[in-house]
């Protein structure tokens, strides 16, 4: 699909800058350079040249780059302007570039749109280059750029192939079941394949969570009675004052949150109010969304000071926790430890890089391996289940004819494709690019 205007934006971070990128694609792109840099006579190669308006006078200096299409990241014509990253150089260079005609300013994710209609990049590496450039840490960095490259949508077209061979073979046995070439009774052979992609799409739809850890983060609570430490402990964590800390009970009144990245995983602390049984009615609010979030959490760190111990009452059952007792630089009884998984002292840092390397581990175990192949998006398990339904009914052996169960075959070859965008998926394209930034 070629487009009949060009859009032109900023392509690189926030202003001021040493360098700005600004990108155009379309087909008035190579205009736009011949007439603000003169000929361009090599494609793909960066030249340096002087920047002119149309009236001749001097926008800038710096690097411009022509890529023809359909060899470029849209499947059109694009070109990158490189100049200094001024803020009234780069509003200059816009003004300029969008006032010639069929040229306007790009929309939110409108350049990787335009590469999705040219079929450079399918919709889950378009979520993919979504996640890139929205990456924080460096396992969403890894997880991002493997699915980017296209493993992902590798693993999902393949299970669309076999069905749609499968649906193939059943069909031919149906209506050509008496020539000599359609091997007989393929129905055997089909329905086990069958059997066995509904196992991979369920081991696989699990590994869900994994990827909204990396991606969203290792969710880890704190939790304690008043004065049990609670506070110190974030701070420490963060190694900045983010959080109030006294002597005086219930100063944590609400949800406290940072986000740590911890060998390359993101790992979102909160903060909690002390629990106690005679709260005052807003520490009371507070309170309650503290257990309304250890509920969610993938780990507690129950705190307990060692010295003057407070129980705070049940705690989620199936939320993995670490009993962890604090003022260790107060304790006098040694043998209180054992009571206790970590102990630790924010006063002197006593057991803080242990704690630390723990919760690094569990959130690691979490994830799994990283070359595991995970569903990134909600989407994705959303439409992986419905694929899994149909196959279940298509290997269900209820006395239903062949043709229905084919049909079933179609419908769950039909979900896969809508994974990766090869069926039909205009409804959701303005939902997925509008979680880009201008110029990409």
């Amino acid at each position: 699909m070629i487009s009949g205007n060009s859009i032109v934006a900023l392509s690189s971070g926030r202003l001021p800058a040493g360098v700005a990128v600004i990108r155009i694609s379309g087909p008035q792109s190579r205009f736009v350079v011949e007439t603000i840099a003169g000929p361009k006579d090599k494609n793909r190669v960066a030249a340096y040249r002087q920047f002119r308006a149309p009236d001749g006078s001097v926008l800038d200096s710096g690097l411009v780059v022509f890529f023809a299409g359909p060899n470029s990241f849209t499947g059109e014509d694009v070109a990158e302007f490189h100049v200094h990253g001024g803020r009234a150089v780069v509003a200059k260079m816009l003004e300029v570039i969008a006032g010639f005609d069929g040229v306007r300013h790009a929309e939110p994710g409108e350049f990787t749109r335009r590469a999705f209609l040219n079929g450079k990049v399918d919709l889950v590496e378009t979520e993919a280059l979504a996640d890139l450039v929205n990456a924080e840490t460096e396992a969403q960095r890894r997880f991002a750029v493997q699915n980017a490259e296209g493993v992902q949508s590798q693993l999902y077209l393949a299970w669309r192939r076999r069905l749609i061979h499968a649906r193939a073979m059943i069909e031919a046995e149906i209506d050509f079941a008496d020539e000599d070439d359609v091997p007989g009774s393929v129905a055997e052979t089909v329905w086990s394949d069958v059997r066995a992609m509904i196992g991979e799409i369920e081991r696989h739809v699990q590994g869900f969570r994994a990827a909204e850890i990396i991606r969203d983060g290792f969710e880890v609570v704190i939790l304690g009675a008043p004065n049990a430490g609670k506070s110190s402990l974030f701070n420490a964590l963060v190694r900045r004052d983010a959080a109030i800390v006294t002597e005086e009970p219930g100063t944590t009144r609400d949800l406290l949150e940072v986000v740590l990245d911890l060998e390359g995983m993101r790992i979102r602390v909160t903060d909690t109010a002390g629990l106690r049984d005679t709260p005052g009615r807003i520490e009371a609010i507070g309170i309650e969304r503290a257990r309304s979030k250890a509920g969610t959490a993938d780990l507690l760190l129950m705190l307990e000071d060692m010295v003057e111990p407070v129980p705070i009452g049940a705690i989620p059952p199936d939320v993995p926790a670490l009993r962890i007792g604090t003022k260790a630089d107060l304790l006098r009884d040694e043998s209180l430890v054992a009571r206790y998984d970590a102990v630790i002292s924010t006063k002197d840092g006593t057991g803080l890089a242990e704690l630390l390397a723990e919760i690094g581990r569990r959130a690691a175990a979490q994830v799994g391996q990283a070359g595991d192949i995970l569903p990134s998006r909600l989407r994705h398990v959303e439409l992986l289940n419905e694929t899994k339904r149909f196959l279940l009914a298509a290997a269900a052996e209820d006395g239903r004819g062949q043709e229905l169960r084919a049909e079933e075959l179609r419908l769950a070859a039909d979900r896969l494709g809508r994974i990766v965008g090869a069926v039909d998926v205009e409804d959701m394209l303005d939902v997925i690019f509008a979680q880009f930034c201008i110029g990409k």
